[in-house]
């Protein structure tokens, strides 16, 4: 069975343990930034352990329409040659549903001699940029989304002078490390600065700025102050071992939970430097979760950890978590009506809130459940997590996995998790 190309997949409850290997992909996080990095340097820079997905795919092909080579000798390698220049596509810059990517190469588009249009999908086109687009038009970089979503329409001068922006960041801290790598190619030195205090999940611009490092640049958080600076380095190509992707960790670590199991990854924990890392020390207190998890932090694992809480002792309430309505879907909605095809109100909206009921008793019980994925790959992953205890879920659009976790299906089934057709 070919999981990936199925409408729909039937998870049957192992009923006992789960052990064995189950290696997560590369890191999207990091993946994604490396390539772009690797893409401004001069010289050619090996990545290895990177992963191979939907979002990556859409990362390299457009780094090779703006004129960088990009090759891929291996399952999980990527050798990227650049000049430290980029050209003008020949066409719009196409990027799925892919939210690093169309963000990343909105900023890094300021660096072309000539027009950059950049576009998605449905859903791409239902996520907000206009704050990266604000910031960009504040360092002297003409660009618009008319709709605040893309399409995003970049024109370029070959590079920008530098100085100082500032850029809300609530929604998204994609819209900082966007700034922070296209800083180090300006001509002089660029400051940015949250405008206000909230930024969501701030640990993947510690993630940029150490990917930075690694390709020769100079970056440093300014004291005192919510506020970094980047010297007009340019960067140097480098090789880089990508680690394995902490969201990906999380559905093993929390299928150890709930089946009592033994999953090897086949990296410490400890090695994971990716912000949903912090999820274990959550999944570790399973099925004594804390009543209130902030989530803003954390945000890709709090899927992972709902459908958890599901099944603790006691109700959980997600709170930090608005931004996740303007992911891949709206997050917080869908794992609320997901969760309670199972059971009626087992999960619920309360304003940016969601609020899992909890139910032990659940485990054990058939409970039919078709659920929706919202063609959205993280939907699909972690309410998979729910088969492993109730009798009767059914995922459907499994093939959505494939944006950042193409082998998902394959890793559960190598745990001895039975899969069958869902129709």
């Amino acid at each position: 069975m070919n999981v990936l190309t199925s409408p729909a997949v039937a998870i049957t409850p192992p009923k006992r343990p789960l052990v064995g290997r189950a290696v997560p992909p590369g890191s999207k996080s990091i993946t994604n930034r490396a390539l772009l990095l690797a893409g401004l340097a001069r010289g050619t820079s090996r990545l290895t352990g990177a992963l191979k997905s939907d979002d990556t795919r859409w990362m390299a092909e457009a780094l090779r329409a703006l004129g960088v080579a990009v090759d891929e000798p291996d399952a999980t390698s990527f050798v990227v040659t650049g000049t430290g220049r980029l050209a003008r596509p020949a066409a719009p810059l196409f990027l799925g549903n892919a939210g690093t990517a169309v963000r990343f190469l909105t900023a890094a588009a300021a660096l072309v001699e000539g027009e950059v249009v950049l576009d998605g999908d449905g859903h791409m086109r239902r996520r907000p940029i206009a704050p990266l687009v604000q910031a960009l038009s504040a360092l002297g970089i003409e660009a618009e989304a008319p709709t605040g979503c893309p399409p995003v329409t970049v024109r370029g001068r070959g590079g920008f002078d530098g100085g100082r922006v500032e850029v809300d960041a609530s929604l998204s801290s994609q819209y900082v490390s966007a700034l922070l790598m296209l800083g180090a190619c300006g001509r002089g030195p660029v400051e940015v600065a949250l405008r206000g205090a909230e930024i969501g999940a701030r640990g993947y611009v510690d993630l940029t700025l150490a990917a930075m490092e690694r390709f020769e640049a100079r970056a440093a958080a300014l004291p005192g102050a919510a506020a970094w600076r980047v010297e007009p380095t340019g960067y140097a190509a480098c090789d880089l071992v990508i680690e394995p992707d902490a969201s990906a960790a999380t559905y093993f670590w929390a299928a150890e939970a709930l089946t009592g199991g033994r999953i090897d990854l086949g990296v410490p924990a400890e090695a994971f430097t990716q912000p949903d890392a912090k999820a274990l020390t959550v999944i570790r207190a399973f099925p004594d979760m804390p009543a209130v998890i902030d989530g803003s932090q954390m945000q890709d694992a709090v899927p992972t950890l709902a459908v958890l809480a599901a099944f603790n002792r006691t109700p959980v309430r997600f709170t930090g978590i608005a931004n996740l309505r303007v992911k891949e879907c709206d997050r917080v909605a869908a794992v609320a009506a997901e969760l309670s095809r199972i059971r009626p109100g087992l999960a619920t909206e309360e304003g940016d809130d969601l609020v899992v009921a909890s139910d032990p008793a659940l485990a054990g019980q058939r409970l039919p459940a078709r659920i929706e994925t919202y063609d959205d790959h993280r939907i699909a992953m972690s309410l998979a997590l729910a088969g492993l205890m109730v009798d009767g879920v059914v995922i459907l659009d499994p093939g959505c996995v494939a944006k950042t976790f193409p082998g998902y299906w394959d890793a559960l089934a190598g745990l001895g998790v039975e899969l069958a057709p869902g129709d």
